[in-house]
């Protein structure tokens, strides 16, 4: 009977999970899980709508952790390059989804210049399930946008759309929320917007 090898790695030293990582040892990789799961869960869930989808985000994120580690520079920070791979791994999920297809018309929606300060005055709770129920396309873009500071020519090359559809997508996803907000924020909505009408309208 033969016995796979498991390597020495203390769970408080990161390098040495990630030698043992390398080394093929199942303990090592389920510790790493353990210890990023929850940060992956963070940015993963950004681009669900549904906990499934958001499982399934992460279970392929970290299969390909666990296949390309050794392209790994140990001199950046892990979390830098994992994170790179979630939303990667998030693109290619909805790409493969093929829910790039608008499923609402905002043309009916009564515009009001977006004021950022509305959205800092809401928990990071709230703001996600508001962006959760954004469509697809809107949420995407909104998130690599927002969240991840990516540029409208960067979101365009990654999810092989035109720069113009980038640009769109992230006006209807903030038309998208402002409606959200003025339903379940209307205290909040006329806060920050009304002053700012009458400011566009001297």
């Amino acid at each position: 009977m033969f016995f796979k090898k498991k390597t020495r790695f203390s769970e408080d030293d990161l390098a040495s999970v990630l030698q043992a990582c390398l080394a093929g040892d199942d303990r090592a990789q389920r510790s790493l899980i353990s210890q990023f799961l929850g940060y992956a869960k963070s940015i993963c869930q950004r681009y669900t709508a549904h906990p499934h989808e958001t499982e399934e985000i992460i279970n392929e994120g970290f299969l390909k952790v666990f296949t390309h580690l050794d392209r790994y520079d140990q001199t950046q920070p892990f979390k830098a390059w994992l994170r790179t791979i979630l939303v990667n791994t998030a693109v290619d999920y909805y790409r493969k989804q093929q829910k790039w297809a608008h499923q609402l018309s905002l043309d009916e929606l009564e515009v009001i210049d977006w004021n950022d300060d509305v959205i800092s005055a809401i928990s990071a709770q709230e703001i996600l399930a508001m962006v959760q129920q954004l469509p697809p396309a809107y949420r995407m873009v909104f998130t690599l946008f927002v969240v991840e500071g990516y540029s409208h020519r960067e979101i365009a090359d990654l999810l092989s759309i035109q720069e113009g559809t980038s640009k769109s997508n992230l006006r209807d996803a903030r038309r998208k929320l402002q409606l959200m907000i003025k339903l379940h924020y209307p205290t909040l909505y006329q806060q920050y917007t009304w002053p700012n009408k009458r400011l566009n309208e001297n």
